[in-house]
């Protein structure tokens, strides 16, 4: 499947954004997400993810309670809004996607098959 992340950009400390990730050539339904997340000098680390059925989701300790993970099917499409943003959550967002069926989520990148291109968040202090 393809991915195209979007809605990246410039925001202050408290303020939000809504990421979306549009899938394409296969059935989105039959994936599982996720979203990660890779700031300089670090490594991609996993912010949260979807079951194909939107019945289970995952979050790193860092995010749960301000981002809430989201997926609408019937437009191929996974969302992540987050909130009361802070400067370290300042990284290139990516999402991914794994053919499954079964109701459950990864948190590891190695777990995933597919990639977006990443967008940007920059959260200014």
């Amino acid at each position: 499947v393809q991915l195209q992340a979007s809605g990246g950009g410039l925001v202050q400390a408290g303020g939000s954004l809504r990421l979306s990730c549009a899938a394409s050539g296969r059935t989105f339904s039959s994936y599982a997400e996720g979203w990660f997340r890779q700031a300089p000098g670090k490594e991609r680390e996993f912010v949260a993810a979807i079951s194909w059925s939107g019945g289970s989701t995952s979050y790193a300790d860092s995010v749960k309670g301000r981002f809430t993970i989201s997926r609408d099917n019937a437009k191929d499409t996974v969302y992540l809004e987050m909130n009361s943003l802070k400067p370290e959550d300042t990284a290139v967002y990516y999402c991914a996607a794994k053919r499954t069926r079964l109701t459950i989520t990864g948190r590891s990148a190695n777990w995933y098959e597919d990639w977006g291109q990443g967008t940007q968040v920059t959260v200014s202090s």
